[in-house]
Protein backbone atom coordinates (compact mmCIF):
# COMPACT_ATOMS: atom_id res chain seq x y z
CA UNK A 1 0.00 0.00 0.00
CA UNK A 2 1.39 3.34 -0.77
CA UNK A 3 2.67 5.05 2.12
CA UNK A 4 0.88 8.57 1.34
CA UNK A 5 -2.22 6.88 0.52
CA UNK A 6 -5.05 5.58 3.08
CA UNK A 7 -8.30 5.27 3.04
CA UNK A 8 -8.46 8.13 6.36
CA UNK A 9 -7.85 10.29 3.24
CA UNK A 10 -10.03 8.86 0.83
CA UNK A 11 -13.17 8.33 2.33
CA UNK A 12 -15.05 11.15 0.16
CA UNK A 13 -14.62 8.18 -2.82
CA UNK A 14 -16.89 6.29 -0.24
CA UNK A 15 -19.77 7.94 0.41
CA UNK A 16 -21.80 6.47 -2.78
CA UNK A 17 -21.89 9.43 -4.77
CA UNK A 18 -20.22 8.05 -7.48
CA UNK A 19 -20.52 4.31 -7.84
CA UNK A 20 -17.57 2.76 -7.74
CA UNK A 21 -16.70 -0.58 -10.37
CA UNK A 22 -15.22 -3.82 -9.04
CA UNK A 23 -13.39 -6.56 -10.93
CA UNK A 24 -13.12 -10.11 -9.77
CA UNK A 25 -12.18 -13.25 -11.76
CA UNK A 26 -14.10 -17.35 -11.96
CA UNK A 27 -12.36 -20.08 -11.33
CA UNK A 28 -12.32 -20.39 -15.37
CA UNK A 29 -10.22 -17.02 -15.22
CA UNK A 30 -12.98 -15.24 -16.83
CA UNK A 31 -12.49 -11.88 -15.40
CA UNK A 32 -16.32 -9.70 -14.59
CA UNK A 33 -16.54 -5.91 -13.98
CA UNK A 34 -19.47 -4.52 -12.40
CA UNK A 35 -20.39 -1.26 -10.30
CA UNK A 36 -21.76 -1.44 -6.77
CA UNK A 37 -24.41 0.42 -4.97
CA UNK A 38 -21.86 0.87 -1.81
CA UNK A 39 -18.56 0.73 -0.94
CA UNK A 40 -18.47 1.84 2.32
CA UNK A 41 -15.47 2.84 4.80
CA UNK A 42 -15.10 0.27 7.85
CA UNK A 43 -11.77 1.39 9.34
CA UNK A 44 -8.22 2.09 8.21
CA UNK A 45 -7.72 -1.21 7.00
CA UNK A 46 -11.19 -2.56 5.78
CA UNK A 47 -14.06 -1.72 3.76
CA UNK A 48 -17.13 -3.10 3.38
CA UNK A 49 -19.42 -3.74 -0.03
CA UNK A 50 -22.96 -4.41 -0.39
CA UNK A 51 -24.22 -7.83 -0.76
CA UNK A 52 -27.90 -7.72 -2.34
CA UNK A 53 -28.46 -10.66 -4.67
CA UNK A 54 -26.33 -13.70 -5.76
CA UNK A 55 -24.75 -12.73 -8.97
CA UNK A 56 -21.66 -13.35 -10.88
CA UNK A 57 -19.38 -11.00 -8.49
CA UNK A 58 -20.79 -12.86 -5.73
CA UNK A 59 -19.82 -16.72 -7.52
CA UNK A 60 -16.32 -15.31 -8.11
CA UNK A 61 -15.81 -13.62 -4.67
CA UNK A 62 -16.84 -16.90 -3.16
CA UNK A 63 -14.40 -18.85 -5.36
CA UNK A 64 -11.49 -16.23 -5.45
CA UNK A 65 -11.79 -13.85 -2.77
CA UNK A 66 -9.54 -11.05 -4.08
CA UNK A 67 -10.41 -7.98 -6.08
CA UNK A 68 -10.01 -4.85 -7.64
CA UNK A 69 -12.11 -1.80 -7.15
CA UNK A 70 -12.04 1.00 -9.09
CA UNK A 71 -13.56 4.56 -7.32
CA UNK A 72 -13.78 7.91 -7.63
CA UNK A 73 -13.75 11.08 -5.30
CA UNK A 74 -16.97 13.11 -6.09
CA UNK A 75 -15.38 16.62 -6.01
CA UNK A 76 -11.98 16.49 -7.69
CA UNK A 77 -12.62 13.19 -10.18
CA UNK A 78 -9.39 11.58 -9.06
CA UNK A 79 -9.26 8.08 -9.08
CA UNK A 80 -7.85 5.54 -6.99
CA UNK A 81 -7.65 1.89 -7.41
CA UNK A 82 -7.70 -0.42 -4.35
CA UNK A 83 -7.06 -4.29 -4.26
CA UNK A 84 -9.03 -5.99 -1.73
CA UNK A 85 -9.05 -9.33 0.17
CA UNK A 86 -13.19 -10.97 0.98
CA UNK A 87 -12.77 -12.13 4.57
CA UNK A 88 -16.58 -12.71 5.67
CA UNK A 89 -20.03 -10.99 5.51
CA UNK A 90 -22.49 -9.75 8.45
CA UNK A 91 -25.91 -9.88 8.26
CA UNK A 92 -26.74 -7.74 11.34
CA UNK A 93 -25.33 -5.75 13.85
CA UNK A 94 -24.02 -2.09 13.73
CA UNK A 95 -21.96 -2.50 10.08
CA UNK A 96 -24.80 -4.04 8.29
CA UNK A 97 -27.13 -1.40 10.06
CA UNK A 98 -25.00 1.70 8.90
CA UNK A 99 -24.79 0.35 5.50
CA UNK A 100 -28.83 -0.48 5.58
CA UNK A 101 -29.45 3.17 6.61
CA UNK A 102 -26.85 4.38 3.54
CA UNK A 103 -28.34 2.12 1.16
CA UNK A 104 -31.88 3.42 1.64
CA UNK A 105 -31.14 6.77 0.76
CA UNK A 106 -29.05 6.20 -2.10
CA UNK A 107 -31.44 3.64 -3.71
CA UNK A 108 -34.13 6.15 -3.03
CA UNK A 109 -32.22 9.15 -5.12
CA UNK A 110 -31.65 6.76 -7.59
CA UNK A 111 -35.77 5.76 -7.53
CA UNK A 112 -35.21 1.66 -7.07
CA UNK A 113 -36.25 1.79 -3.49
CA UNK A 114 -38.21 -1.76 -4.66
CA UNK A 115 -34.64 -3.13 -5.95
CA UNK A 116 -32.35 -2.26 -3.04
CA UNK A 117 -32.63 -4.59 -0.64
CA UNK A 118 -29.36 -5.10 1.67
CA UNK A 119 -28.42 -9.13 2.10
CA UNK A 120 -25.40 -8.23 4.03
CA UNK A 121 -22.04 -6.50 4.51
CA UNK A 122 -19.39 -8.41 2.86
CA UNK A 123 -16.07 -7.08 4.90
CA UNK A 124 -12.88 -6.80 3.13
CA UNK A 125 -8.97 -6.42 4.02
CA UNK A 126 -7.60 -3.39 1.60
CA UNK A 127 -4.12 -5.10 0.54
CA UNK A 128 -3.30 -2.03 -1.58
CA UNK A 129 -3.76 1.64 -2.83
CA UNK A 130 -2.79 3.45 -5.68
CA UNK A 131 -3.85 6.40 -7.71
CA UNK A 132 -4.65 6.29 -11.30
CA UNK A 133 -3.61 9.30 -13.37
CA UNK A 134 -6.04 11.72 -14.97
CA UNK A 135 -6.93 15.06 -14.92
CA UNK A 136 -8.21 16.51 -11.57
CA UNK A 137 -10.25 19.40 -10.25
CA UNK A 138 -8.20 21.33 -7.29
CA UNK A 139 -10.34 20.41 -3.51
CA UNK A 140 -13.08 21.89 -2.68
CA UNK A 141 -13.29 23.47 1.09
CA UNK A 142 -16.82 23.76 2.26
CA UNK A 143 -18.83 24.31 5.50
CA UNK A 144 -16.66 25.03 9.13
CA UNK A 145 -13.50 24.29 10.26
CA UNK A 146 -14.23 21.28 12.41
CA UNK A 147 -11.19 21.03 14.18
CA UNK A 148 -11.30 24.73 15.39
CA UNK A 149 -15.46 24.16 16.22
CA UNK A 150 -14.55 21.42 18.01
CA UNK A 151 -11.80 22.72 20.12
CA UNK A 152 -14.63 25.34 21.05
CA UNK A 153 -17.50 23.38 21.57
CA UNK A 154 -15.33 20.75 24.00
CA UNK A 155 -14.63 24.32 26.27
CA UNK A 156 -18.08 25.44 26.17
CA UNK A 157 -18.94 22.30 27.52
CA UNK A 158 -16.01 22.38 30.15
CA UNK A 159 -18.08 25.28 31.70
CA UNK A 160 -21.04 23.73 32.77
CA UNK A 161 -21.98 23.09 35.60
CA UNK A 162 -25.26 21.49 35.44
CA UNK A 163 -27.13 18.95 33.40
CA UNK A 164 -29.32 21.65 31.97
CA UNK A 165 -26.42 23.57 31.14
CA UNK A 166 -24.93 21.11 29.34
CA UNK A 167 -27.82 20.69 27.04
CA UNK A 168 -27.81 24.16 26.47
CA UNK A 169 -24.79 24.31 25.56
CA UNK A 170 -24.36 21.59 23.25
CA UNK A 171 -27.00 22.44 21.30
CA UNK A 172 -25.97 25.92 20.97
CA UNK A 173 -22.26 25.02 19.87
CA UNK A 174 -24.00 22.85 16.70
CA UNK A 175 -26.00 26.09 15.96
CA UNK A 176 -23.02 28.13 16.66
CA UNK A 177 -19.66 26.53 15.46
CA UNK A 178 -20.78 23.57 13.00
CA UNK A 179 -23.84 25.71 11.63
CA UNK A 180 -26.08 22.48 12.10
CA UNK A 181 -29.45 24.63 12.52
CA UNK A 182 -31.96 21.13 12.34
CA UNK A 183 -31.25 19.39 15.76
CA UNK A 184 -32.38 17.09 18.19
CA UNK A 185 -30.93 16.03 21.81
CA UNK A 186 -32.61 12.80 23.27
CA UNK A 187 -31.97 11.22 26.34
CA UNK A 188 -32.14 7.58 26.74
CA UNK A 189 -34.24 5.44 29.03
CA UNK A 190 -32.70 2.22 28.57
CA UNK A 191 -35.01 0.44 30.57
CA UNK A 192 -37.46 1.12 28.55
CA UNK A 193 -36.02 1.17 25.16
CA UNK A 194 -36.53 4.69 24.35
CA UNK A 195 -35.59 8.26 23.60
CA UNK A 196 -37.53 11.25 24.79
CA UNK A 197 -36.49 14.65 23.34
CA UNK A 198 -35.22 17.00 25.52
CA UNK A 199 -34.00 20.09 23.49
CA UNK A 200 -34.17 21.13 19.53
CA UNK A 201 -33.39 23.72 17.39
CA UNK A 202 -34.62 25.08 14.12
CA UNK A 203 -38.02 23.40 14.11
CA UNK A 204 -41.36 25.41 15.45
CA UNK A 205 -42.06 23.01 17.83
CA UNK A 206 -39.91 22.12 20.73
CA UNK A 207 -41.34 18.41 20.87
CA UNK A 208 -40.11 18.10 24.36
CA UNK A 209 -41.36 15.05 25.64
CA UNK A 210 -41.95 13.40 22.01
CA UNK A 211 -40.07 9.68 21.92
CA UNK A 212 -38.44 7.67 19.75
CA UNK A 213 -38.34 3.29 20.19
CA UNK A 214 -34.59 1.65 20.17
CA UNK A 215 -34.52 0.30 16.55
CA UNK A 216 -36.47 2.56 14.95
CA UNK A 217 -35.43 4.92 11.90
CA UNK A 218 -32.41 6.57 12.16
CA UNK A 219 -31.88 7.69 15.95
CA UNK A 220 -33.34 4.77 17.61
CA UNK A 221 -31.11 2.49 15.49
CA UNK A 222 -27.70 4.62 16.28
CA UNK A 223 -29.04 3.87 19.75
CA UNK A 224 -29.78 0.31 19.26
CA UNK A 225 -26.58 -0.44 17.98
CA UNK A 226 -24.43 2.21 19.76
CA UNK A 227 -23.09 3.21 16.20
CA UNK A 228 -23.57 6.60 14.26
CA UNK A 229 -26.12 6.42 11.42
CA UNK A 230 -25.42 8.42 8.64
CA UNK A 231 -27.99 9.47 5.02
CA UNK A 232 -27.11 10.86 2.51
CA UNK A 233 -30.07 11.14 0.16
CA UNK A 234 -33.88 11.42 1.33
CA UNK A 235 -34.81 7.95 2.29
CA UNK A 236 -38.61 7.50 2.89
CA UNK A 237 -38.61 4.35 4.92
CA UNK A 238 -36.76 6.29 8.00
CA UNK A 239 -39.18 9.51 7.65
CA UNK A 240 -40.25 9.87 11.04
CA UNK A 241 -43.31 11.60 10.40
CA UNK A 242 -44.62 8.56 8.38
CA UNK A 243 -43.12 5.74 10.54
CA UNK A 244 -43.97 6.53 14.13
CA UNK A 245 -47.34 7.91 13.47
CA UNK A 246 -47.98 4.30 11.41
CA UNK A 247 -46.67 2.30 14.58
CA UNK A 248 -48.52 4.54 16.46
CA UNK A 249 -52.05 3.82 15.11
CA UNK A 250 -51.40 -0.06 15.25
CA UNK A 251 -49.90 -0.10 18.87
CA UNK A 252 -53.18 -0.12 20.48
CA UNK A 253 -54.15 1.53 24.09
CA UNK A 254 -50.16 1.83 25.05
CA UNK A 255 -48.98 3.46 21.68
CA UNK A 256 -52.76 5.77 20.93
CA UNK A 257 -52.19 8.50 19.03
CA UNK A 258 -53.44 11.21 21.48
CA UNK A 259 -51.00 10.10 24.11
CA UNK A 260 -48.01 10.65 21.18
CA UNK A 261 -46.04 14.18 21.15
CA UNK A 262 -45.56 15.03 17.55
CA UNK A 263 -41.94 14.78 16.67
CA UNK A 264 -40.50 18.13 15.20
CA UNK A 265 -38.26 17.74 12.17
CA UNK A 266 -38.43 18.46 8.81
CA UNK A 267 -40.42 16.18 6.84
CA UNK A 268 -38.37 15.27 4.29
CA UNK A 269 -34.63 15.44 5.23
CA UNK A 270 -32.39 15.27 2.44
CA UNK A 271 -29.36 14.28 5.13
CA UNK A 272 -29.54 12.64 8.39
CA UNK A 273 -27.03 11.86 11.09
CA UNK A 274 -27.63 10.11 14.68
CA UNK A 275 -24.80 10.10 16.84
CA UNK A 276 -24.97 7.87 20.42
CA UNK A 277 -23.84 9.77 23.07
CA UNK A 278 -21.90 7.03 25.57
CA UNK A 279 -20.25 7.40 29.33
CA UNK A 280 -18.24 4.59 29.13
CA UNK A 281 -20.52 1.67 27.86
CA UNK A 282 -23.62 3.48 28.74
CA UNK A 283 -25.72 5.18 26.49
CA UNK A 284 -26.81 8.15 27.64
CA UNK A 285 -28.42 9.85 24.64
CA UNK A 286 -28.35 10.02 21.29
CA UNK A 287 -28.02 14.14 18.57
CA UNK A 288 -29.43 14.09 15.69
CA UNK A 289 -28.80 16.68 12.76
CA UNK A 290 -30.95 16.61 9.82
CA UNK A 291 -30.38 19.10 6.68
CA UNK A 292 -32.29 19.68 3.55
CA UNK A 293 -29.14 19.28 1.61
CA UNK A 294 -28.10 16.06 -0.08
CA UNK A 295 -25.03 15.16 0.66
CA UNK A 296 -24.86 17.84 3.46
CA UNK A 297 -23.15 15.42 5.96
CA UNK A 298 -19.77 13.62 6.04
CA UNK A 299 -17.36 11.07 7.67
CA UNK A 300 -15.44 14.00 8.99
CA UNK A 301 -18.62 16.17 10.15
CA UNK A 302 -19.33 12.33 12.17
CA UNK A 303 -15.86 11.92 13.43
CA UNK A 304 -16.47 15.71 15.16
CA UNK A 305 -19.77 14.94 16.59
CA UNK A 306 -18.61 11.26 17.74
CA UNK A 307 -16.00 13.02 19.78
CA UNK A 308 -17.98 15.90 21.18
CA UNK A 309 -20.41 13.14 21.89
CA UNK A 310 -17.95 11.26 23.85
CA UNK A 311 -17.31 14.61 25.96
CA UNK A 312 -20.82 15.64 26.35
CA UNK A 313 -21.30 11.56 27.74
CA UNK A 314 -18.79 11.95 30.64
CA UNK A 315 -19.74 15.41 31.43
CA UNK A 316 -23.41 14.36 31.80
CA UNK A 317 -22.59 11.31 34.38
CA UNK A 318 -20.33 13.78 36.20
CA UNK A 319 -22.90 15.92 36.72
CA UNK A 320 -25.69 13.18 37.36
CA UNK A 321 -23.45 11.84 39.89
CA UNK A 322 -22.70 15.71 41.59
CA UNK A 323 -26.07 16.08 41.29
CA UNK A 324 -27.56 13.35 42.73
CA UNK A 325 -24.59 13.30 45.54
CA UNK A 326 -25.91 16.85 46.64
CA UNK A 327 -29.74 16.07 46.17
CA UNK A 328 -29.23 13.74 48.28
CA UNK A 329 -29.08 15.28 51.52
CA UNK A 330 -31.28 18.31 50.65
CA UNK A 331 -34.92 18.54 52.23
CA UNK A 332 -37.77 20.49 51.07
CA UNK A 333 -37.86 23.80 52.65
CA UNK A 334 -40.38 25.23 55.48
CA UNK A 335 -43.18 27.18 53.54
CA UNK A 336 -46.42 28.19 54.45
CA UNK A 337 -49.04 26.66 52.84
CA UNK A 338 -49.65 28.18 49.55
CA UNK A 339 -52.87 30.52 49.25
CA UNK A 340 -55.52 28.87 46.87
CA UNK A 341 -55.02 29.67 42.76
CA UNK A 342 -58.12 31.54 41.73
CA UNK A 343 -60.12 31.05 38.61
CA UNK A 344 -61.61 28.26 37.02
CA UNK A 345 -60.37 24.78 38.05
CA UNK A 346 -58.60 22.57 35.44
CA UNK A 347 -59.53 18.88 35.16
CA UNK A 348 -56.21 16.98 35.37
CA UNK A 349 -56.39 13.21 34.36
CA UNK A 350 -53.47 10.48 35.00
CA UNK A 351 -53.62 7.12 33.64
CA UNK A 352 -51.98 4.81 36.12
CA UNK A 353 -51.38 2.42 33.05
CA UNK A 354 -48.48 4.66 31.69
CA UNK A 355 -48.37 7.74 33.28
CA UNK A 356 -49.68 9.66 30.93
CA UNK A 357 -51.48 12.89 32.45
CA UNK A 358 -53.76 15.47 30.22
CA UNK A 359 -54.53 18.81 30.87
CA UNK A 360 -58.40 18.94 30.34
CA UNK A 361 -58.80 17.21 27.10
CA UNK A 362 -55.17 17.95 26.34
CA UNK A 363 -52.51 15.64 26.35
CA UNK A 364 -49.22 16.40 28.31
CA UNK A 365 -47.13 13.72 28.86
CA UNK A 366 -46.63 10.13 30.15
CA UNK A 367 -44.11 7.94 32.04
CA UNK A 368 -41.64 9.39 34.87
CA UNK A 369 -42.17 12.53 34.00
CA UNK A 370 -45.98 12.12 34.25
CA UNK A 371 -45.99 9.99 37.49
CA UNK A 372 -43.71 13.18 38.74
CA UNK A 373 -46.42 15.48 37.94
CA UNK A 374 -48.89 13.56 39.40
CA UNK A 375 -47.28 12.92 42.38
CA UNK A 376 -46.47 17.23 43.28
CA UNK A 377 -49.93 18.03 42.12
CA UNK A 378 -51.48 15.54 44.62
CA UNK A 379 -49.01 16.79 47.39
CA UNK A 380 -49.97 20.13 46.72
CA UNK A 381 -53.48 19.66 46.83
CA UNK A 382 -53.31 17.56 50.21
CA UNK A 383 -51.16 19.95 51.73
CA UNK A 384 -50.15 22.85 50.04
CA UNK A 385 -46.59 22.09 49.65
CA UNK A 386 -44.82 23.92 46.62
CA UNK A 387 -41.27 23.63 47.39
CA UNK A 388 -39.98 20.25 46.83
CA UNK A 389 -36.37 18.00 46.73
CA UNK A 390 -35.23 15.80 44.34
CA UNK A 391 -33.95 13.52 47.23
CA UNK A 392 -38.08 12.70 47.85
CA UNK A 393 -38.64 11.58 44.82
CA UNK A 394 -35.70 9.13 44.48
CA UNK A 395 -37.23 7.47 47.81
CA UNK A 396 -40.89 7.44 46.56
CA UNK A 397 -41.02 3.90 44.86
CA UNK A 398 -44.49 4.39 43.14
CA UNK A 399 -42.54 6.65 40.56
CA UNK A 400 -40.83 3.48 38.90
CA UNK A 401 -37.31 5.42 38.65
CA UNK A 402 -34.74 2.57 37.68
CA UNK A 403 -32.24 2.00 40.49
CA UNK A 404 -29.01 2.52 38.56
CA UNK A 405 -29.28 5.82 36.46
CA UNK A 406 -32.29 6.92 36.55
CA UNK A 407 -31.34 10.35 34.62
CA UNK A 408 -34.03 12.08 37.73
CA UNK A 409 -32.60 15.38 36.54
CA UNK A 410 -33.14 15.21 32.77
CA UNK A 411 -36.43 14.04 33.28
CA UNK A 412 -37.25 16.59 35.24
CA UNK A 413 -35.59 19.11 32.43
CA UNK A 414 -37.92 17.22 30.63
CA UNK A 415 -41.30 18.07 32.63
CA UNK A 416 -40.17 21.46 32.73
CA UNK A 417 -39.56 22.36 29.40
CA UNK A 418 -42.80 20.66 28.15
CA UNK A 419 -45.17 22.36 30.67
CA UNK A 420 -43.56 25.39 29.24
CA UNK A 421 -44.75 24.50 25.57
CA UNK A 422 -48.35 23.05 26.47
CA UNK A 423 -49.51 25.72 29.48
CA UNK A 424 -48.94 29.34 31.04
CA UNK A 425 -50.69 28.27 34.46
CA UNK A 426 -48.35 25.12 36.07
CA UNK A 427 -44.71 24.78 36.01
CA UNK A 428 -41.58 23.90 38.02
CA UNK A 429 -38.38 26.13 38.50
CA UNK A 430 -35.37 25.03 40.11
CA UNK A 431 -34.57 26.83 43.16
CA UNK A 432 -31.36 24.95 44.12
CA UNK A 433 -29.16 21.83 43.82
CA UNK A 434 -31.82 19.06 44.57
CA UNK A 435 -34.52 21.20 45.02
CA UNK A 436 -37.58 22.96 42.97
CA UNK A 437 -40.64 24.82 43.41
CA UNK A 438 -44.40 23.61 41.73
CA UNK A 439 -46.29 26.84 40.17
CA UNK A 440 -49.74 26.75 40.06
CA UNK A 441 -51.58 29.85 38.75
CA UNK A 442 -55.42 27.66 38.76
CA UNK A 443 -57.05 25.26 41.24
CA UNK A 444 -57.17 22.10 39.88
CA UNK A 445 -59.21 18.65 40.42
CA UNK A 446 -57.49 15.86 40.26
CA UNK A 447 -59.24 12.32 38.60
CA UNK A 448 -57.39 9.11 38.58
CA UNK A 449 -58.84 7.09 35.90
CA UNK A 450 -59.36 3.36 35.31
CA UNK A 451 -56.16 1.49 34.36
CA UNK A 452 -57.70 -0.86 31.67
Amino acid sequence: MSRSLSLDRLRPCLEGIVPSGIATCGVDGMPNITYVSQLMYVDPEHVALSFQFFNKTRENILANPVATVLMMDPDTAARYRLTIRYLRTETEGPLFERMKAKLAGIASHEGMSDVFRLLGADVYRVQGIEAVPGRELPPVAGGPALLPALRRSVDALAECQSMEALIDSFCTCLTRHFDLQYQMLLMADEAAGRLYIVASRGYAQSGAGAEIPFGVGVIGVAARERVPIRIMYPATEYAYSRMLRDQAAAGGLAERLETTIPLPGLPAPASQLAVPIMAGRRLVAVAYVESQRECHFGYDLEDALVALGATLGLSMAACLCVEAAEGAAAEPEEAAVAAVPAGDAVRVRHYARDGSVFLGDDYLIKGVAGAILWRLLNDHQRTGRSLFSNRELRLDPALGLPEVADNLEARLILLQRRLRDRCDWLGIEKTGRGRFRLDLTRPVTLHAEETG
